[in-house]
């Protein structure tokens, strides 16, 4: 069977070659170039160095190139016998012109080349490429033999395995069962010998690859998988490079390492690799050198180069970048938010930068209203201070007159006390009841001082739920006496449900004050008989209402649009912000405040304020109330 399998080969081999060499003849003369391949396609490294090199020198020399390819190593354990490959490429070129260079690829043809070299055209240069620099130690290289090699460093790489993952205790060797794989076990053994202490190698030469993928499977979590390369298994089967590594990523639960940067972006997670694409062009320089009339040229080995890694790796194996070696390339990262949705992303910020400019823009302009509201808030305190004063200097005559009825009892009756004292005609009974009088009209006239005195003082907008009618009352007790004096009929009417508000009850006071003294005002000129003021209260669904109505000749029609409006008024002596007060202060109490003349005569002023609940504390005139009936007699 090895040798119809031989024969097979070798016809193979035929056929391919004189494809090549057909067109020499037709094309002569054009260089001739014998390539001599390790392995059969399959093999990632040779296949993609092969394919570089051929086309560089296609596309560089400047000449027709005629490259005949033979393989010279085994497929499997099958190979053609040595001697009929000579034979066979004696005879290829036996009526053609001789190669100009002959050119071996990887250890296996190198070996073939060295020990066959006074038979493969002696006095043709020999160039060795691809080549670990291990396959050339025997014997120096002769005159016309040109090598570039490279320095396969594993220990090196072992190394990095252990700088990205600490914890390694173990290294699964993957080479396969063929000569390189025995070739590469001979040789790392003993350099491998400086990491006992602290790692197994555990090589896989005698594993068919069925075995090779279950053992991958389950290999201990402080383990790490080392691809060198495959090609045949111990089953003698041979398997490409490409197979091998999708079937070993696939199934392996430990990360795996290589050395050569093609099997990057294949399921390795990467290090120091060597550079397939730099080996062929710097084999493709040599190559045309030679072909120019060099005999031989001078190439150092290739070493590893710049430390390049798989960012899909690292992520699966969870391997920070923080322990990858300085000057490190990672390849393949995942898109980016950016790169993926840049045009969305921009849109997106644009959005947010202009949202956030207009949020910049309303805190601002709430800052602005919040100090314009709080400015507004002083400037009507001091308004309604100014006007408020202004009214009670009007109405002082009217406290003068309500305090001096309250003094005049209480002369009267400390004048009687004393006469019934000297006359010894004081009996207790009769001094308890005089002096009880004397208690109340001096509380009544305290009373009428503070409610004055109260109206006087300067203060803030305080909020707090009151009884609409006691204001009322208050406010009429104000101006009590200036209204008999103008001879002014007045009519309350007030609602019997409760009208509770929140508000300022001064504030509110001086409101109802200013639009009782503005209607007894525009009555000065009414007949004393027609004069009628009638103040009502209304409770609605949402709240509570109090209409001032005169009988004056109501507001000129002119102005009634601009009644509230600063510096507006009907009066000679007026300065027009009275009624623009009281607007400001009904509407700081969330209320409303209108006029409209009345069909029969006169003006009518509404004004409207939220309801709130009743006041759980005793309203001011049951403390007062309570205050009288409680104070000790004397």
């Amino acid at each position: 069977m090895a040798r119809v399998r031989g024969s097979v080969l070798c016809a193979a081999l035929a056929g391919s070659l004189i494809l090549g060499v057909a067109p020499a003849e037709a094309q002569s003369p054009v260089r001739q170039v014998l390539v001599l391949q390790s392995f059969s396609r399959g093999n990632m490294i040779l296949d993609q160095f092969t394919g570089n090199f051929r086309v560089d020198l296609d596309r560089r020399v400047g000449e027709p190139v005629n490259v005949v390819q033979l393989v010279v190593g085994p497929t499997g354990f099958v190979g053609a016998p040595e001697q009929a490959v000579i034979n066979f490429i004696d005879s290829t070129f036996a009526d053609g012109p001789k190669p100009d260079l002959v050119v071996t690829i990887a250890g296996p043809a190198a070996v073939f080349a060295r020990k066959y070299r006074e038979q493969l055209f002696p006095d043709t240069p020999l160039l060795f490429a691809a080549v670990d620099e291990r396959y050339l130690r025997d014997a120096p290289l002769g005159e016309n033999d040109t090598a570039v090699a490279v320095v396969n460093d594993f220990p090196g790489l072992v190394d990095d395995i252990l700088q990205l993952l600490p914890e390694t205790r173990q290294v699964f060797m993957v080479m396969g069962s063929g000569q390189i794989g025995k070739f590469w076990r001979q040789e790392l053994e003993d350099p491998f010998r400086r990491f006992h202490d602290r790692l197994t190698f555990i090589w896989t030469d005698d594993l068919s690859f069925s075995e090779l993928l279950f053992r991958s499977a389950s290999l201990p979590d402080d383990s790490a998988i080392l691809y060198l390369t495959f090609g045949t298994d111990a089953a003698g089967a041979a398997y490409a490079d490409e197979r091998v590594m999708a079937d070993l990523h696939a199934a392996a639960n430990v990360p795996v390492f290589a050395a050569h940067s093609v099997y990057l972006g294949a399921g390795v997670v990467g290090g120091r690799l060597i550079s397939i694409d730099d080996l062929s062009r710097r084999t493709t320089n040599a190559a045309i050198e030679i072909l120019n009339g060099a005999r031989r040229v001078e190439v150092p080995p290739q070493s590893r180069g710049q430390p390049m890694f798989d960012w899909r790796e690292l992520q699966r194996w969870s391997i920070p970048e923080s322990r990858l070696p300085p000057g490190s390339v990672v390849l393949y990262r995942g898109p980016t938010l950016w790169s993926e949705y840049r045009a969305t992303v921009l849109l997106g910020a644009g959005a947010l930068a202009i949202q956030a400019f207009l949020i910049i823009v309303l805190l601002l302009e709430r800052r602005a209203r919040q100090r314009a509201e709080l400015d507004s808030r002083r400037s009507l305190v001091l308004a309604a201070d100014a006007n408020r004063r202004e009214t009670m200097s009007a109405l002082t005559s009217s406290m003068a007159h309500e305090l001096a009825q309250p003094l005049s009892s209480m002369i009267f009756n400390a004048q009687a006390l004393r006469e019934m004292a000297t006359a010894n005609r004081a009996t207790p009974d009769t001094i308890v009841e005089i002096l009880s009088d004397i208690q109340t009209e001096g509380v009544l006239a305290t009373r009428i001082n503070d409610r004055h005195r109260t109206m006087l003082r300067s203060r803030q907008l305080q909020k707090k739920p009151i009884d609409l009618p006691g204001v009322v009352s208050d406010s009429l007790a104000l101006v009590d006496h200036d209204m008999k004096a103008r001879q002014i009929d007045v009519t309350v009417a007030l609602s019997s449900n409760p009208c509770v508000v929140s508000g300022d009850s001064v504030l509110l006071e001086q409101v109802l004050v200013n639009l009782v003294v503005n209607a007894m005002d525009a009555m000065a000129e009414t007949p004393p008989d027609r004069r009628h003021l009638g103040i009502r209260s209304k409770v609605t669904a949402t709240g509570v209402e109090v209409v001032v109505s005169d009988s004056g000749p109501g507001v000129p029609a002119e102005i009634i649009g601009t009644l509230f409006t600063p510096f507006v008024t009907t009066k000679s002596h007026g300065l027009g912000i009275g009624l623009t007060i009281a607007r400001r202060i009904v509407e700081a109490h969330g209320g409303t405040i209108a006029a409209h003349n009345n069909a029969e005569g006169g003006a009518t002023f509404t004004v409207t304020f939220p309801r709130s609940e009743m006041p759980e504390t005793p309203s001011e005139s049951s403390v007062v109330a309570s205050a009288v009936t409680e104070s000790p007699r004397v």
